[in-house]
């Protein structure tokens, strides 16, 4: 699997997860478990949360 395609299948998955808790804490969580860096993590959230933010907007 190419790492686009992971990171997508990464971020989709939080996302669900953060709609149904939305807690940063959690998706970090979640993130780290997956074995990605700090950073990686942070990213993550952050991608989440604007994703989460466009579905309610909608």
């Amino acid at each position: 699997m190419k790492s686009d395609e992971k990171r997508s299948h990464r971020l989709n998955y939080l996302l669900k997860c953060y709609l149904v808790n939305p807690q940063e804490n959690e998706i970090y969580r979640r993130a780290k478990q997956m074995g990605v860096t700090d950073s990686t993590a942070k990213d993550y959230i952050r991608t989440v949360i604007i994703q989460a933010q466009k579905s309610y907007s909608k």
